[in-house]
């Protein structure tokens, strides 16, 4: 969705801390108007902060009614986040106020973690760093070290809970590595094709 900015349009971040990793990310919200960014916010900031904002951007801080009803100005919330739980969409949609979020920004990201945990679980990497730095290796009587049995991925099953984008993400990177891939009841569903957790 793209919103067209007013120059005098008055812009406020919430929560700066969740992008701000060196560098500054906000030079195109500056081009909308007046930016004022805070790198976290208390929820009794929120209303003081916000007083005359056309648009808020929070990732985490809470746009609950209350806040929402003392801000008469406001007519975009955009929630740097995947899910907007964190704003009242019936007080948004009343005020016709516009909100917006960022679904799938992470979905690759959070896949990826999946395999690095894996990997940690299946070959302790960071332990047999530590032991090889450490001179075990080096002492080893034998042409290799392990602290641990070493699992390979190939031929393993997969249980994933949840089919969108993030469980098909973790699938297809499954499949690189030879695993087969089973999707898992989420606890509470009644989701038809698939297998309870437990029994997955």
């Amino acid at each position: 969705m793209t919103i067209t900015a007013e120059p005098t349009m008055r812009v406020v971040i919430l929560d700066s801390f969740t992008t701000d990793h060196g560098g500054d990310p906000w030079d195109g919200v500056r081009a909308a108007g007046t930016v004022s960014i805070h790198p976290r916010t208390r929820p009794s900031e929120v209303v003081a902060r916000c007083a005359d904002t056309d648009a808020v951007l929070t990732n985490k801080v809470v746009l609950d009614a209350a806040a929402i009803a003392a801000l008469p100005k406001l007519r975009y919330v955009g929630v740097m986040a995947t899910g907007a739980n964190i704003v009242d969409l019936d007080a948004c949609r009343s005020r016709g106020i516009v909100v917006s979020n960022v679904p799938g920004y992470s979905t690759d990201s959070v896949a990826q973690l999946v395999f690095a945990l894996l990997l940690h679980l299946t070959h302790d990497v960071a332990g047999h760093s530590t032991d090889a730095k450490g001179g075990r290796w080096a002492a080893s009587p034998d042409f290799c070290f392990f602290r641990q049995p070493l699992r390979e991925l190939a031929g393993e099953t997969i249980a994933i809970v949840g089919s969108g984008a993030i469980g098909s993400a973790v699938a297809r990177i499954a499949g690189g590595f030879g695993m087969r891939s089973i999707a898992a009841l989420v606890p509470g569903s009644t989701s038809s094709g698939r297998r309870p957790l437990l029994e997955a």
